[in-house]
């Protein structure tokens, strides 16, 4: 099969296509041909060496398409059918064939593509739970962080959808039209606008990183901030004192890994949301697709964050 391979640690440029041997599925796995891989930021992060990974290895770690064979303890009847798989930290979605648990994989709906799968994936279920542990209700001012990006995106989707209004921080007038146009209350382009602020009953936010203490800022009394991405890195080591400093309005810090959730549970809110893009009632956004030989391409464009929506790898 064709597959792309992490040569070293550093760029994109690392990334190469290679020929390697064809998975076979062990006990409790599927052998999925693959149709659509998503690419996101723990890809970037592996391909640096910040998380998992290891040169030699194939990244992705979700992917779409069709069971084409089944090991041992595992139901015949999943060959043919289209699934959504969530592969484990080793990877392996970039390729035309990958072997995965059959706990972490979703049958398609017809109405929904491998494609739009993928892009919904680890960013809808992160935004999704995000916003469940913050306890959103209807008409609850939320403010979502890097709302152009994956993770951002969904969140504001997701939040609408809930009845929330949603303030959505953008760095470019264009995401912000278009976050506009999908229904976002208000938008911020943050590089412009940074008295525009309010105070918000819920704060997203997957990007972190030196500004995380500015938004902590932002909770109105007894408001609730996710911090469930680090896109710009660590926040400031010192974000406990903003923290404590707004003790006096009884602020709730969550933090959201989707590793500590169960597969059962990851499996379950997946289903749910393939329900809601099936029946076309939240969006799931495509930004471009790359063939697996542009993988290294498809990196750059995330990287370059010029990206409005999932970009995907199609072997």
């Amino acid at each position: 099969m064709k597959a792309v391979v992490l040569k070293a640690f550093g760029g994109a440029e690392n990334l190469v296509l290679a020929d390697l041997p064809d998975p076979r599925p062990q006990a409790g796995e599927v052998l999925v041909e693959v149709k659509a891989a998503g690419v996101g930021h723990v890809d970037v992060m592996s391909r640096r060496g910040e998380f998992g990974g290891s040169p030699g290895s194939v990244p992705g770690l979700e992917v779409a398409g069709v069971v084409v064979a089944t090991g041992e303890n595992v139901d015949d009847a999943w060959v043919g059918r289209r699934v959504y798989a969530m592969l484990d930290q080793t990877g392996g979605g970039y390729a035309e064939l990958v072997a995965a648990d059959v706990e972490a994989v979703v049958a398609l709906p017809d109405q929904v593509g491998e494609a739009e799968a993928v892009a919904l994936g680890f960013n809808a279920l992160t935004a999704w739970t995000s916003l469940e542990r913050a306890g959103v209700r209807k008409a609850d001012k939320v403010l979502v962080r890097g709302a152009g990006g994956g993770v951002g995106l969904m969140a504001t989707l997701l939040g609408i959808h809930l009845g929330a209004a949603v303030t959505a921080v953008t760095s470019s007038a264009l995401r912000g039209e278009r976050l506009a146009a999908l229904g976002a209350s208000t938008v911020v382009n943050r590089l412009a606008d940074a008295q525009a602020y309010e105070e918000y009953d819920i704060i997203i936010d997957p990007v972190g990183g030196p500004e995380f203490d500015r938004f902590l800022e932002k909770l109105a009394p007894n408001g609730r901030y996710v911090l469930c991405g680090g896109a710009a890195g660590f926040p400031t080591p010192d974000f406990g004192s903003t923290l404590l400093g707004r003790f006096p309005a009884s602020p709730t810090l969550l933090m959201l890994s989707l590793s500590s959730i169960s597969r059962a549970e990851l499996r379950a809110r997946m289903e749910k949301l393939l329900e809601l893009v099936a029946g076309r009632t939240v969006a799931s956004l495509i930004d471009e697709t790359f063939p697996l030989a542009a993988a290294a391409h498809a990196h750059e464009k995330l990287e370059s964050g010029a990206a409005f929506g999932k970009i995907v790898l199609v072997p």
